[in-house]
């Protein structure tokens, strides 16, 4: 994944790395602080792991 791939804030995405899905709420070195969806505690998640969820998800 590149710069330009990386999500942007706000965005849902599934981190292949974990399972989960989240917003990214962030980017903290080389990775990015994800929230579950329906909110609790952030964790941290490798960009090149992660895709952006579609509406049907």
């Amino acid at each position: 994944m590149t710069d330009v791939d990386v999500p942007r804030v706000g965005t849902a995405v599934h981190d292949g790395g974990s399972g989960r899905a989240g917003l990214v709420m962030g980017h903290e070195g080389p990775y990015l602080q994800l929230r579950p969806l329906g909110g609790g505690r952030e964790w941290d998640a490798d960009p090149a792991r992660v895709r952006p969820i579609g509406p049907a998800e």
